[in-house]
């Protein structure tokens, strides 16, 4: 049950945050508050563009 961990460009400002694919919380920007991840119950539905995998497991 191990999940990736993206570099997700805010849409709103631009900031680079770390997020878990699988979240199992609303993820929101720590810079403006825009959401940028919702959890869908198995992956997480990202709402910002992904720059990388950060780490794969």
């Amino acid at each position: 049950m191990a999940g990736n961990f993206f570099s997700v460009a805010c849409p709103d400002c631009e900031n680079e945050q770390i997020v878990f694919g699988k979240a199992s919380t609303e993820v929101a920007c720590e810079v403006c508050g825009h959401t940028l991840a919702r959890p869908t119950g198995g992956k997480a539905a990202i709402e910002g563009e992904v720059l990388e995998t950060v780490e794969a497991r």
